[in-house]
């Protein structure tokens, strides 16, 4: 009696502990491999559409401000200047060229005679000039005209300045004269002076050659002795 008593002590402590051990908590299963390249395959498709999403989401600074108003999002005024589509060249300023431009002007005195050349009489006349060269020529052509009576050139207008060169203080001309244009004894020597006090009133002249056809001559009109070069006195 007393050993089946024993034995059903046993199975209810073999049932009470059996029990207990049935309520403990199951382990989570640890992924699998195949669940792992399952997650890293996903679509792509769906991660682009994710991203898009996402995109949307973050609105433009800007959004809503026309172009070219000036204005930025927070309502001040951009300091950038709208483009204008063209640059516009700088202007320069116009240039003269000074050795084309004839308007050089003088007061130069010039030598004549009266009507009965018996004196030399000096007058005055302005001249317009392009430079040194042209000066000169437009002072030995004012020699040649007059315009009062009382006055009478000693350089004929019959006479030709064939060429005028002027070097370092040298003025050489070279003329061309007719018979008709000579004079008297003292013509021929007013007409000299006339022409010495004409050239040499300009301070850069320091010598006049005076050439006849490109030659030089004793005399220019037959009566006084011609220098060469003629300097200042």
């Amino acid at each position: 009696m007393n050993k089946k008593y024993w034995m059903t002590g046993m199975l209810a402590l073999l049932l009470v502990f059996s029990a207990g051990c049935g309520q403990k908590p199951a382990a989570a299963p640890a992924d699998t491999p195949e669940q792992t390249v399952d997650a890293d395959q996903a679509d792509p498709g769906d991660q682009a559409a994710g991203q898009d999403n996402e995109d949307e989401a973050v609105e433009p600074v800007n959004a809503g401000v026309p172009e070219g108003t000036g204005q930025t999002a927070s309502g001040g005024e951009s300091t950038t200047p709208p483009a204008s589509g063209k640059d516009t060249p700088p202007t320069e300023p116009e240039k003269v060229d000074a050795a084309v431009n004839p308007e050089n002007k003088s007061s130069i005195k010039l030598y004549y005679t009266d009507p009965e050349v018996m004196e030399l009489k000096e007058a005055s006349r302005e001249i317009t000039y392009s430079g040194d060269e042209d000066k000169y020529k437009k002072a030995f052509e004012a020699l040649q005209t007059s315009s009062d009576a009382s006055l009478n050139p000693l350089w004929s207008d019959k006479i030709t300045l064939k060429s005028l060169k002027f070097d370092q203080g040298a003025l050489t001309l070279d003329i061309s004269k007719p018979a008709e244009a000579n004079l008297g004894a003292g013509g021929e020597m007013f007409a000299i002076d006339a022409l010495q006090k004409t050239f040499f009133q300009f301070e850069e002249v320091k010598s006049i050659e005076l050439l006849v056809d490109g030659q030089q001559i004793e005399s220019l009109m037959g009566h006084v002795e011609l220098e060469h070069p003629m300097t200042r006195k």
